[in-house]
């Protein structure tokens, strides 16, 4: 079966969940609150908030799926070995969501909220949405630091507007030129000014969407620009003429997601890095003979840190913390689906080819030198060494856990 996450770089989920209450709260008093970025006169410039994507979602076997343990540990190698400031909390499932941000907003990080629901009706997708931005409201109003955003490339994910089913017939549909684009605009606008009211009447702080670098967005409709940013050139001036543009609607923006993958070439790819492995492979395995670097993916991602920083931006997240269903085989490079992945971490499971193993991730070269630009940018005083803090392997051996 195809690895649907891989498809969205990771972002494809499979299935969809009935939807949860949302029940996890934090106690009174508990949340720790950062800054709203219009409460910052006179901060030093520079991006403001420096983060990484964090994916929930059901996994491809129980052993990859989210659970609670995985999950409250993950968050505090973001915060104490990747030295960020602020998750991505973004996926689906209710439930799922509001523990992640929950846990989060108690660890002091600030939260970007995005439900991303795919390949339902759009009533459900709407009331997920809903359900997602009025537990984002509640931990606002308990002090917690959030900004709600409404989802992430609604032609990909929401049926009706590109021809087909699922993510994957409508991928095929754009690859293949069979949609009409002006009608896709029209439903798009359409979809998103909806998302953008209901998101408005349950969050009463910032709101935004992810958008896809080309996407044509009534800005006006949002309080921060969003964009999932894949662009590769050869000279920084030309990153920073196409950052440019973004600003031009004059309200903060925001780099939804950002990165590439661990191998020699990946960052030429302009964010179809992920399409290098054949499904139909049992085990899936790497096209080509390509060369695993993870030094590409390391220099890729600093590089355009240094871009965004450079234009002040209001935040970046890194994309993204862990990818479990495309584990790293040291010794197999043909079956060495991290290379893959655009994850700052690599799944090593212990036994590599059974998709019920335990796993745990280890850092990649990407994770240690974002976690020294950010322990410099996000704490004060003198910034601890890159490598402080990082666990050199995050445990997760047993059976998966709570949910």
């Amino acid at each position: 079966m195809a690895n649907t996450q891989g498809i969205t770089r990771g972002q494809f989920l499979t299935g969809a969940l009935a939807l949860g209450a949302a029940g996890a709260l934090l106690p009174s008093g508990q949340a720790t609150a950062l800054p709203r970025p219009h409460a910052a006169p006179g901060r030093r410039p520079g991006l403001r908030r420096h983060g990484v994507v964090y994916t929930v979602g059901e996994g491809e076997t129980p052993a990859t799926a989210w659970n609670t343990r995985r999950m409250r540990a993950d968050l505090r190698a973001i915060r104490d070995g990747l030295h960020a400031d602020t998750v991505d909390v973004t996926g689906d499932g209710v439930d799922r969501l509001t523990a992640t941000a929950a846990e989060a907003a108690e660890l002091g990080l600030h939260i970007w909220l995005q439900p991303t629901l795919a390949d339902l009706p759009e009533r459900d997708i709407l009331e997920h949405l809903a359900e997602t931005g009025r537990f984002a409201e509640r931990l606002r109003r308990q002090g917690a630091s959030v900004d709600f955003s409404v989802g992430c490339e609604f032609w990909l994910f929401v049926p009706g507007i590109v021809p087909g089913a699922t993510v994957l017939d409508r991928v095929q549909n754009i690859l293949n030129g069979t949609f009409d684009p002006a009608r896709m605009q029209r439903r798009l606008n359409a979809f998103t000014k909806k998302a953008a009211k209901l998101g408005r009447s349950v969050f009463h702080g910032n709101l935004s969407y992810a958008a896809a670098q080309d996407d044509e967005v009534d800005w006006g409709l949002f309080d921060v620009v969003g964009i999932d940013y894949y662009s590769y050139f050869p000279q920084r001036a030309d990153y920073v003429r196409e950052l440019q543009t973004y600003q031009r609607w004059g309200k903060p923006v925001t780099i939804t997601e950002f990165g590439t993958c661990a191998y020699k070439g990946a960052e030429k790819t302009a964010g179809m890095g992920w399409n290098v492995v054949d499904y139909d492979k049992d085990p899936e395995e790497i096209k080509g003979h390509l060369v695993r670097s993870e030094h590409t993916q390391a220099a890729y991602v600093t590089d355009l840190l240094d871009v965004f920083e450079s234009l002040n931006l209001y935040g970046a997240m890194a994309f993204e913390f862990v990818t479990p269903d495309a584990p790293h085989r040291a010794h197999d490079p043909r079956h060495d689906l991290d290379m893959a992945s655009y994850a700052i971490t690599k799944t090593i499971k212990d036994r590599p080819y059974d998709p019920s193993s335990p796993w745990h991730w280890e850092p990649k070269e990407a994770f240690r030198a974002l976690a020294g630009r950010y322990a410099r940018s996000c704490r004060p005083g003198p910034a601890p060494s890159p490598a402080s803090h990082i666990p050199s392997v995050m445990i997760s051996r047993s059976s998966p856990g709570p949910k």
